[in-house]
């Protein structure tokens, strides 16, 4: 995040107006006691009834004034601010979008969100609202101090003592209160996270009953964010009631002085009015400056809480320069490579030549390393040995961008936005897909069987998620939005998990009729993966067998097993 000064320095045009603005504001404020003085010592007591009308005419003008430059100043600083926020927003979650996938690995949604939410607002305000109160509080105090010290030296000594004491007891609050804070965002994230989990899994939490456990998780949390606040609290009761008996002493103090000068003559009466306003006017800055620390406080440690994030690197980077392919025609290349992610080995020693147009099968046993293969082709991560090509051409050298365009994915965990279902299926690319080919890739996944029957066809909006639709449903949606991409390399990880067997089969045929895309098809099911061109067999990371469907099954091995256990007859024997 950039520092303060880059905002200052950005928006120090509007700043500088606000602050003009802000001064001018408190210029009234000063001048308006002045009347005071006039109506008590002119009109009042020398009976100069004449200069009432003035009098009281300034007084107007200076609240018509007040109100006009008041209004301006706060104006400034709220649309300032509000520009800084948005600035800050959309920088920050730029950042988030730029990170490698191993920081979403390790930090959860529900702190994410409170950053960008939370975290920024509390820095928004602290250029807004916040600041211009702080500004306020400082010239405020100032010029009040200067214009009691003008009426009187004897009678300014009490303020000038007390101003210091409760500047010091301010500062000593919001270094606590920092510490406090810090502890407070972080409270507050984890209570995020525990809550937009059970929103989101709520059918689960339902299915297996777990209603009292999650409300006594939430409740946990929920009693730590209270403790913590309460720790504030009493932190702010501690130091308040000091604020409070300093501010009632200011004019009480000016009264019985005041009125000890005023009968030694030392002193006009109007004069004392006059203190006696100004010792008002420097009694809701005196009480203003516990808030504004704590608000403050509460700024700074959700700065520092961003500031972590922007340390956060991308592990996954291209070139200043990188190689753009004319065209990618979709030849994969695994030259002996390797993954270790937080020193486990995931993958060991992966050798294959996917030809353009071909076919791969991976199959194998959970948590083999199978989908661990796509995540290296699509650089989620990079491998710790060997080197993967897309044409010949390393993908470390090539850009992100052309990378991952060249690639649609049919995920196994199946992401659906809360949008129609057009959008999901053309997926930012609303402007290039006509509605033709939104269904004709529909017809491909055998979704339009079912989004037809929708009262809004493809214009019917999903909800989160995709709530309210099956997990077969979903995943043709899925691979309808895979489809429309038209890529040169087409990966569909157990894609076909949720799909009955007539569905599924039908699915396969329009698969094996797209000749212009290198297809990676990862499955449990050995009908997804049969007439693949070459099939490897996965476990522990490493490649135990490979080959067509028919050498594999000569070999007593995994695929051989897996034909028997799925179609429960004899190996010489088709489905």
């Amino acid at each position: 995040m950039e520092k303060v000064s880059f905002y200052l320095k950005k928006y120090w045009p509007a700043y500088l107006i606000a602050v003009l603005f802000l001064i001018g504001q408190i210029v009234i404020d000063m001048l308006s006691p002045q009347i005071t003085i006039r109506i008590i010592d002119d009109v009042i007591g020398n009976k100069e009834f004449g200069l009432l009308k003035y009098s009281l005419l300034m007084m107007f003008l200076f609240g018509i004034g007040r109100a006009v430059v008041g209004y301006t100043k706060e104006y400034l600083f709220d649309i300032t601010s509000f520009k800084i926020g948005v600035t800050i927003r959309k920088n920050l979650f730029a950042h988030i979008q730029k990170l490698s996938v191993n920081f979403f690995d390790n930090n959860n949604t529900g702190e994410i969100m409170a950053r960008v939410k939370d975290d920024v607002d509390r820095i928004q305000a602290a250029f807004g609202y916040i600041g211009m109160l702080s500004i306020m509080v400082v010239v405020h105090m100032t010029m009040v101090v200067i214009c009691m010290i003008r009426i009187s030296l004897k009678l300014s000594i009490v303020p000038l003592i007390a101003i210091p004491i409760c500047a010091f007891l301010a500062l000593r609050m919001e270094k606590q209160m920092g510490q406090i804070y810090g502890d407070i965002s972080e409270e507050n994230a984890q209570m995020n996270t525990v809550a937009e989990e059970n929103l989101a899994g709520v059918r689960t939490v339902k299915a297996f009953a777990r209603e009292k456990f999650e409300i006594s998780k939430f409740l946990s949390h929920n009693k730590t964010f209270y403790d913590l606040n309460m720790r504030q609290s009493r932190l702010w009761i501690h130091y308040n009631p000091i604020f409070q008996v300093i501010t009632k002493v200011l004019p009480l103090s000016a009264v019985l002085f005041g009125g000890l000068l005023v009968i030694e003559g030392e002193l006009t009466l109007g004069s004392l009015g006059a203190f006696i306003e100004y010792c008002n006017n420097v009694v809701w800055p005196l009480e203003m400056l516990g808030w504004l620390s704590n608000e403050l406080a509460g700024a700074a440690a959700s700065k520092k809480k961003i500031d972590k994030i922007y340390y956060q690197v991308p592990q996954i980077t291209e070139k200043s320069e990188p190689v753009e392919l004319p065209m990618v025609k979709g030849q994969v290349e695994f030259d002996h490579v390797s993954l270790k992610i937080d020193d486990k080995e995931v993958l060991k020693d992966i050798s294959f030549i996917l030809p353009a147009g071909k076919t791969l099968g991976i199959m194998g046993t959970t948590g083999a390393g199978k989908s661990s293969v796509i995540n290296l082709l699509l650089r989620f991560y990079d491998a710790t040995e060997g080197e993967i090509r897309l044409d010949g051409v390393p993908i470390r050298d090539m850009g992100l961008g052309q990378l991952r365009e060249s690639v649609a994915l049919v995920m196994q965990d199946v992401f659906l936005f809360s949008d129609t279902v057009r959008e999901n299926v053309c997926l930012g690319k609303k402007d290039e897909l006509s509605d033709e080919d939104v269904n004709k890739a529909l017809e491909k996944a055998r979704a339009a069987e079912f989004v037809n029957r929708f009262l809004e066809k493809e214009q019917t909006v999903i909800g989160e998620r995709g709530v309210g639709l099956s997990g077969g449903q979903k995943q043709r949606i899925s691979m309808a939005r895979a489809f429309a991409k038209k890529t040169p390399i087409l990966i569909l990880d157990d894609s076909t998990s949720a799909l009955d067997m007539e569905t599924e089969h039908r699915v396969q045929k329009n698969l094996e009729e797209i000749s212009d895309s290198t297809k990676i098809i990862i499955a449990h099911r050995i009908s997804a993966v049969r007439h693949a061109d070459e099939i490897l067999i996965l476990e522990d990371g490493k490649i135990i067998e490979r080959g067509t469907h028919e050498t594999l099954m000569k070999q007593d091995g995994y695929y051989h097993k897996t034909y028997q256990a799925q179609y429960g007859v004899q190996s010489g024997l088709e489905v």
